[in-house]
């Protein structure tokens, strides 16, 4: 065991976590020179395009030491991205030890810090790595200074690297060995197993990827969840090379997989601990934690024919990302479709790329909204993310909506702009934290559903990009929430109600009126496109009727004939209007919800 060294990368969004993992493979001689490629640990064709990592991988690893030994490293790459969070954590709970690398030229930025608590809670040990030396805009000492005076770690134990270019690579290997701790466990004690992912094969259904505290496990052993109150039979062990290598056994200490013929990853739950049915442990692997789901949209087909297509995609999506929950629901506009809950935007951005082309549907997403409580007078407590289940406001005593808790990471000369951004979207408090020379901590509490719409981009906008976010949810707390519905001729358009609060309404409401006016055909009527909170009208856009001239016919006469032709055209006009239907197109409601989703 003490040949084994189990740890993770963790860092900031695009701070070289992937690259770094991809040449201490190559250092290891874990690929080929023909097989090798970028990124050689993400999976999905979105991943490699978008520089991210949007789910963990694994990956076990012979080094040969200096000292003539051979160590089996168990390196597990996790996402950056504050969405997947929850991917990091369950990541930490596999391993003894981080490498927490920083950029040399941005230097500590928010997630660095959110992963580096991430990690202490666990009781990591930590070897701090300043990677990208080879750029002109790199300066080690001044991000030496931030890993000392920001995250608390020995400046003078940090390892310069360029994992572009593998200068210093070695010294980060000889570094995994001597810095991070050695397994614990005892091989004979009773089962422990944490599942920390799992992901489905067609072939062979759900392969576990799982770390072993205590005991050893074997093909043909029954073994049972804890979580999940379920048995299964062990049919294949082993442990990650690019490819899966059988082995006869995982002992306490190792990393590897499971297969077990688990149909679903719904069947299972990551964080579980898995024990043996004979002989039990006494309690599950401690530390596990549920998935939440802070952001919630609605998916419709564009074409209601593909309703079955979509119900498909989706069950097949759902057995490759635990994370992703989703129900029916129906619309008078657009049909049947899914009510999802993500844990972010980029994770809802995600789902529906991968939507649209492994399975080549076209989709309609409804505007993203959060959870909100909802106390009515008699006490009851509801939760409410659909506007369509907004309760009579005329029954509801008070609304609760998430907060979360931002810090911005961002050079001194932006603070306040910075500061200008948080009051817009509506913060409660604000205060500074002078981190190092020209570095300020901005953090700001901030209700969840602001920082859904154009925040990030905003940020990055008027930091000219060295700004950088993290966020934890806080609580919730007593606020004016209502239900705009938008009326097309006076009829509600369920599809297109949203919740949001009360000062902002009426500009949102515009919006909708707007761009539903040019998107909707005109008719032989006038038609009123409205935004209402209850029976008030908050905004109103009108689309203008065709008109015949019908007094063309006259060529002379007395002027009272063409008043009569007016005037039975007019009351043909209101009789129409009551009685007439609006037709909407499916792309005025695609024009306004992507257009919201900017």
């Amino acid at each position: 065991m003490n040949q084994i060294r189990n740890f993770c990368i963790i860092a900031h969004i695009d701070h070289g976590k992937s690259t770094l993992a991809d040449r201490l493979i190559q250092a290891c001689g874990g690929v080929s020179q023909r097989e090798f490629r970028d990124q050689l640990l993400d999976s999905m064709d979105i991943e490699r395009e978008r520089g991210i990592t949007i789910k963990s991988n694994t990956i076990t690893l012979t080094y040969h030491a200096p000292d003539g030994q051979d160590y089996q490293l168990n390196l597990i790459d996790t996402p950056g991205h504050v969405d997947f969070s929850h991917e990091v954590r369950r990541s930490l709970l596999a391993c003894d030890g981080a490498l927490i690398v920083i950029d040399a030229s941005q230097g500590v930025e928010a997630q660095t810090v959110a992963n580096l608590y991430l990690a202490l809670d666990y009781h990591l040990e930590l070897l701090p790595i300043i990677n990208k030396i080879d750029l002109p805009a790199a300066d080690v000492e001044r991000v030496r200074e931030e890993i000392d005076a920001e995250l608390g770690l020995d400046p003078f134990e940090v390892i310069p690297v360029s994992a572009k270019t593998g200068q210093g690579v070695d010294r980060v290997l000889a570094g995994i060995v001597e810095k991070l701790p050695p397994p614990k466990g005892d091989p004979d004690a009773p089962l422990k197993v944490l599942i920390f992912d799992a992901h489905y094969d067609q072939f062979r259904g759900v392969i576990l990827q799982c770390r072993v505290m205590e005991g050893t496990l074997k093909p043909g052993d029954v073994v049972h969840c804890m979580h999940r109150d379920c048995d299964y039979t062990v049919e294949e062990l082993g442990i990650h090379q690019l490819k899966l290598v059988p082995r006869q056994r995982l002992s306490a200490g190792e990393v590897g997989y499971i297969i077990a013929g688990i149909k679903s990853v719904q069947d299972v739950e990551v964080g579980d601990t898995i024990t043996l049915r004979e002989r039990p442990a006494a309690e599950p692997i401690p530390g596990y934690k549920k998935a939440k789901q802070v952001v919630f949209s609605s998916i419709y087909p564009m074409n209601a024919d593909e309703y079955k297509d979509l119900s498909k995609a989706m069950d097949k999506l759902a057995l490759n990302d635990a994370a992703l929950t989703y129900e029916k629901d129906n619309s008078a506009a657009l049909g049947f479709g899914y009510r999802c809950g993500f844990l972010g935007l980029l994770h809802l951005d995600v789902v529906q790329e991968r939507l649209q082309r492994e399975f080549d549907l076209g989709l309609v997403i409804s505007a993203p909204s959060v959870q909100y409580h909802v106390t009515l007078k008699d006490g009851t407590i509801l939760e409410v993310d659909n506007p369509s289940q907004w309760p009579d406001p005329m029954k509801i005593a008070s609304v609760g909506e998430p907060y979360i808790r931002a810090s911005i990471y961002t050079p001194e000369e932006y603070v306040g702009p910075v500061m200008e951004l948080c009051r817009e979207y509506r913060s409660d408090s604000q205060k500074m934290n002078y981190l190092s020379v020209g570095r300020v901590e901005v953090v700001s509490e901030m209700p969840l559903a602001e920082v859904l719409f154009e925040f990030y981009g905003k940020l990055k906008t008027i930091t000219r990009g060295y700004g950088s976010f993290d966020y934890e949810a806080i609580e919730y707390r007593e606020t004016d929430i209502a239900k705009v519905e938008i009326l097309i001729n006076g009829e509600p358009v369920d599809t297109l109600a949203y919740l949001v609060h009360r000062d902002k309404a009426r500009a949102r409401a515009l919006h909708y009126c707007e761009r539903l006016a040019e998107a909707i055909p005109r008719h032989q009527f006038k038609i009123p496109v409205q935004g209402a909170i209850g029976g008030k009208i908050i905004a109103r856009t009108t689309i203008q009727a065709y008109r015949k001239d019908v007094t063309a016919k006259c060529y002379g006469g007395d002027v009272t004939r063409k008043k009569k032709l007016l005037e039975k055209q007019k009351k043909g006009k209101a009789r129409m209007k009551q009685v007439g239907q609006v037709q909407i197109p499916q792309k005025a409601f695609i024009a306004v919800l992507a257009e919201d989703r900017k």
